[in-house]
This record gives C-alpha cells, sequence and structure tokens, in this order.
C-alpha cells in the first residue's frame, strides 16, 4: 500500500524508471515505482515517464488497466508530470506507425520530424520559455535539457505551450496547463538542471 504522500512512477515496462526514481531520491523527494493502477489512486501525484513507440505505450497502459486511473487523476487536479513518451500520450492522437490514438487529455497530433537533421533529436538543446511554470522556478531561460525522440508534440492550443526547442524545426518542448505539466526533454538525465525540475515538481505537490 502507498501512502497519499507519494509520487507514483508509473511502470508499464517502457520507461526510463530507476533514473527518474533516483533523481526524485537526489533532491529528497518521496517518489516510488508503481505497477498496481490503485496505487495511482493513492498517491498525491503521477508522474508518467516512457521512451519508445507511441503505440506499445497506450497498449501497455491499457493491458495493464493504467488509463483510466491516469485520466481520472488528472481531472481531479492531482499533479502530473509525463516525460518524453509521458508527453506524447496526452495528446489526442500519434501519426507514428500509423495514426494511433492517444489519452486526449491535450488536443492536437504527435508528429514526425521534418529536418535535414539527423533523427533522432538526441543529445543537449537549450529550452526557450515561452510560459514559465512553477516547475521552472529557478531555471534560467536557453538552459539546456537532454532529448532522445523522433517525434514531437503539436498541439491544437498553443495556450499550453511552455517551452520550445530549436532542431531544424521549433517545436513544443513542454507543455503546462493547470496541473499537468509534460516535457519532451529527460530532466532525469539533464544534471543539475534537471534536478531542480523534479525538486519544483515535488514541492509544488507538496503546495497542492
Amino acid at each position: 500500500m502507498y501512502n497519499k504522500s507519494m509520487i507514483a512512477i508509473i511502470d508499464y515496462g517502457m520507461g526510463n524508471l530507476r533514473s527518474v526514481e533516483k533523481g526524485f531520491q537526489k533532491v529528497g523527494i518521496n517518489a516510488g515505482v508503481v505497477t498496481d493502477p490503485k496505487a495511482i489512486n493513492n498517491a498525491q501525484a503521477v508522474v508518467l515517464p516512457g521512451v519508445g513507440a507511441f503505440r506499445d505505450c497506450m497498449r501497455n497502459l491499457e493491458q495493464m488497466s493504467m488509463t483510466e486511473p491516469i485520466v481520472r487523476s488528472i481531472q481531479e487536479g492531482k499533479p502530473f508530470l509525463g516525460i518524453c513518451l509521458g508527453l506524447q500520450v496526452l495528446f489526442t492522437e500519434s501519426e507514428e506507425f500509423g495514426i494511433c490514438k492517444g489519452l486526449n487529455i491535450l488536443e492536437g497530433r504527435v508528429v514526425k520530424f521534418q529536418t535535414n537533421l539527423k533523427v533522432p533529436h538526441m543529445g543537449w538543446n537549450n529550452v526557450k520559455i515561452v510560459r514559465k511554470p512553477p516547475i521552472f522556478d529557478g531555471i534560467h531561460d536557453e538552459s539546456f535539457f537532454y532529448f532522445v525522440h523522433s517525434f514531437y508534440v503539436a498541439p491544437r492550443d498553443n495556450d499550453v505551450i511552455a517551452t520550445t526547442t530549436n532542431y531544424g524545426v521549433t517545436f513544443t518542448s513542454m507543455v503546462w496547463k493547470d496541473n499537468i505539466f509534460a516535457t519532451q526533454f529527460h530532466p532525469e538525465k539533464s544534471q543539475e538542471t534537471g534536478l531542480r525540475v523534479l525538486k519544483n515538481f515535488g514541492d509544488f505537490v507538496k503546495k497542492s
């Protein structure tokens, strides 16, 4: 049983889970990996990491009965942090390997890079702040974060865009809407700046 002070890091077989968990531990935030959908209900906040294919992610979440608890927790106002694929599945659909439906919490599509640069976009890149979310407290504009992805989100509503990044094209690298925070970059791989994001998320949860 998981206590209500805990941040639940969802394990659905496709995430860099231990790195995320260790990142939270380094900054003194109580978070742990969960596989039981009921743990989402008991947690005070939810983190959805992920690497890999969109379709596989949605299939695994559905097979593990995770989709309904995730959507409900967000609708109830629980703080949510999506990382990489955990950002992309929030949207209506992805064009990766044919159209695949997402959670449709945010309207928009996940699209492939159309650039002459090498894809996947892998490595460090700077992030331009469009609207500064609480989890960017103390983080400067144009700070560098670590990316690994071939697709990016194209929100229908530009008001949800928190940061953008340029890699041949300018794309949305973070969204923020109410209790939803989600990054295309990997905070857990982004050294001190990334750890600051995790710490800020934990502090946001404590205040919620």
